[in-house]
Order: C-alpha cells, then structure tokens, then sequence
C-alpha cells in the first residue's frame, strides 16, 4: 500500500498521478500531488516505478502501516532499483525487447 510521499524530492512531474490505476493521488496546485484515496492503493508499485526523483514508498503490505511504524529510508525508492529503473542506471542504456526496427517502421503483422 502506498505509505509515502517526500514532497522534498517530489518534482512534481506527477507520473505517479498518470502511472496509478486506481487514481490513489491528487494533483495540486503546488505541483506536488497528495496521497487521497489510500484504501484504493492495490500494492501495484506503479506509482514507485514511475517515480524518478524516488520520492514515493509502497509498502508490500496491503494494510497500512501503524501510525508508530516508521519507513527505514534505506526501503524508499528500492522497487526501481531492482527494476533496473533507480540510482546507477547508464544514460542511454535501452533494454532489449525484440529486433530492432528502423524508425517509421511499423511492427511486423501476423497473418491468421
């Protein structure tokens, strides 16, 4: 369930807004959006992925967490880590997918 959102790294691109399935945040005024429907959090990790300033925190539970439970910092922004997605990623890099199509080209058709 998403339990944080640090508005210090937030850049306010609000990808976490487009990349949410269940429209879980709020955008704002200041850019910086709001966690507002919590309960519809469905733990996809999406909104964690798609943040590039690792500003947001899902915890793997799909309660929330206590109020006395704190997030260990070192758990923020690790899901694109191993995703390939966080800190010390190569500029450019590119993950293989298929063959490689030359621009324009639309992808090949199966004939049925």
């Amino acid at each position: 369930m998403i339990e944080l959102l640090r508005a210090d790294d937030c850049i306010g691109c609000d990808k976490c807004v487009l990349a949410c399935p269940t429209n879980v945040f709020e955008p704002t005024a200041s850019g910086i959006p709001i966690i507002a429907r919590q309960s519809d959090c469905q733990t996809c990790f999406m909104c964690e992925a798609y943040c590039p300033t690792d500003a947001l925190y899902v915890a793997p539970q799909t309660t929330p967490l206590a109020a006395e439970d704190e997030v260990p910092v070192e758990h923020i922004g690790r899901y694109r880590e191993k995703l390939g997605w966080g800190h010390g990623r190569v500029a450019g890099a590119r993950v293989a997918v298929g063959p490689e199509l030359p621009r324009g080209t639309p992808p090949p058709r199966l004939n049925r």
